[in-house]
């Protein structure tokens, strides 16, 4: 008796994917608001210290991101989605698990490390996306999984305070809920997205980070892309680097006003992930809709660095809200360059990038902030670091203009369909 046809994946499997990076980024949320506290408690009240072993643990898990996104990705490439998905989720369950129960700081150290590596899965989960959204309609779907992201990032924090006010532990436990309930839901439904005959051959070589990103000199163009998506990550790290102590130093907000403004700001930005990035590519384009997302981040930047007063300030967030045309429409540019067997390479380097990014930007805006404060220099200018993240955006849009204009391509690759050409949203 011949054994049944493999399921196709359908949109329960798509929205599990949305429901995997949802969860996901909740429960790393979760930890926002406890993390510090636990280990302020670990190290008995000890708050410089605490501080700075909280810096080593957020450079620890940014480092594990670097590392693990590769390899997840390519291993995901040739043994297919569905049981790297799983596994990750499995694995993050129980290393929340083992951080409610750590009973001393190595052993939150060890959770924080594995939490790095299980949840660099989502580059996976992009190219899950990638292997059943036609090209035309990927960047619409990279959208949604962006508001996935926002909201995760938006709420887990505000569910995480809240949990802790009645145990400490709490959000963690949580946390474990939350990702052991969404691996045996997808053990129930998800198919397999990536077929034998499609898949690549594994090597470690591929799989390193520096190694993965050789996939990114396939072509000029894809090469070009990638130093595009650089500039971009590099200049978002401004906002999480600098915005507290900008908003405090500049306009002498306090910590309700603060919050609330990054809140309206991811809020924004959620929306137009969600609801605005499918009409937008298709009425304009990929090209022209991510034109359009970095000409908007450049003016938020810019406004940003100018801004005297902090109604000025706040009249960026929705140019930045709209920025986020830019990521989704960028990567289905991009995934269109590569082959099916190497949409999880793709998501991976892509990853990896950020990873680098993740370790330069904070201390260039920092620093550049202090440049422009501090009174020997005579500078007299804290927009100078919103300034330079304005400059790299302008960079890249420049770039990826001139690389995707009509009537440009490499010898190994076809031209990008003409700005006119209307894809289903």
């Amino acid at each position: 008796m011949s054994s049944p046809p493999p399921r196709r994946p359908g949109r329960a499997a798509v929205a599990f994917v949305f429901v995997t990076i949802l969860l996901d980024t909740l429960a790393l949320g979760l930890m926002v608001p406890v993390l510090p506290k636990l280990i302020v408690e670990f190290e008995g009240g000890d708050m410089a210290r605490a501080a700075s072993i909280t810096g080593l643990f957020g450079l620890a898990w940014a480092v594990m991101q670097f590392l693990a996104a590769p390899v997840l990705g390519a291993l995901s490439d040739r043994f297919g989605r569905r049981p790297v998905i799983l596994l990750s989720n499995l694995g993050l369950g129980l290393d929340y698990v083992l951080m409610a129960l750590a009973p001393n700081l190595a052993w939150l150290l060890v959770g924080r490390l594995v939490s790095g590596i299980t949840s660099a899965s989502a580059s996976t989960a992009l190219a899950y996306v990638a292997d059943v959204t036609p090209p035309e309609q990927r960047a619409a779907k990279f959208g949604l999984l962006g508001a996935a992201f926002g909201f995760g990032f938006i709420a887990g924090p505000a569910l995480g305070g809240l949990l802790a006010g009645i145990d400490p532990r709490l959000p963690f436990w949580a946390a474990a809920a939350l990702s052991l309930a969404n691996a045996a839901y997808g053990l129930l439904i998800l198919p397999e997205s990536l077929p034998p005959e499609r898949r690549a051959r594994f090597t470690w070589t591929g799989a390193s980070p520096f190694g993965a990103m050789t996939l990114l000199r396939a072509s000029p163009a894809l090469l070009g892309l990638a130093v595009v998506a650089s500039l971009m990550f590099l200049s978002q790290e401004s906002i999480p680097s600098l915005y507290v102590l900008y908003a405090i130093q500049r306009y002498g907000w306090d910590e309700a006003t603060i919050g609330l403004s990054l809140a309206a700001a991811g809020a924004g930005s959620m929306v137009v992930s969600a609801a605005l990035i499918g009409p937008a590519v298709a009425r304009l384009g990929e090209r022209r809709a991510m034109a359009a997302g970095l000409v908007f981040g450049v003016a938020g930047f810019a406004l940003s660095a100018l801004a005297r007063t902090g109604w000025l300030f706040l009249a960026a967030i929705p140019l930045f809200s709209l920025a986020a045309l830019t990521g989704p429409a960028l990567q289905a540019l991009m995934s269109r360059r590569v082959g099916a067997d190497e949409q999880g390479r793709l998501q991976g380097a892509l990853a990896g990038l950020r990873g680098i990014t993740g370790m330069i930007g904070p201390v260039l805006f920092t620093q550049s902030f202090a440049l422009g404060i501090a009174p020997a220099a005579g500078l007299d200018s804290p927009g100078l670091p919103y300034g330079l993240a304005a400059a790299l955006l302008a960079s890249a849009l420049v770039l990826a203009w001139r690389i995707t204009r009509e009537g440009v391509r490499s010898d190994a690759e076809p031209a990008l369909p003409p700005a006119e050409w209307r894809p289903p949203s």
